[in-house]
């Protein structure tokens, strides 16, 4: 199974679903040059925000801690801790503040 990530171009495959480990994320290039931080989470279902921390805008969301809050999926950010949900991009700690996710699919390998 490979995950893919819907982009301008169509679906950019990104990596086999076994290559993820639960709880860790990855980066990932994207044909325009911006990066996508893609997870998994025990379950098998993947997500992907963009990597990129709004609050200091370094590259870096792929390194963060994965958790929940009241059953929704986030990742913090390692720098400054701001939590952003997987599903909706949305941060947590601050309403006004959100990051780019990515609609996500798993494809059997040929």
């Amino acid at each position: 199974m490979t995950v893919e990530l819907q982009v301008a171009q169509g679906w950019l495959t990104v990596c086999e679903l076994s290559a993820l480990i639960p709880g860790r994320g990855v980066a990932a290039l994207l044909p325009d040059g911006s990066q996508a931080a893609v997870f998994v989470d025990r379950a098998g279902r993947a997500y992907a925000i963009g990597n990129q921390d709004p609050f200091t805008g370094a590259q870096v969301l792929s390194r963060g801690l994965v958790g929940a809050a009241a059953g929704r999926p986030f990742v913090a950010s390692p720098l400054l801790k701001q939590r952003f949900d997987l599903e909706t991009g949305r941060c947590l700690d601050d309403e006004e503040v959100a990051v780019r996710t990515y609609p996500v699919r798993t494809a059997a390998t040929s």
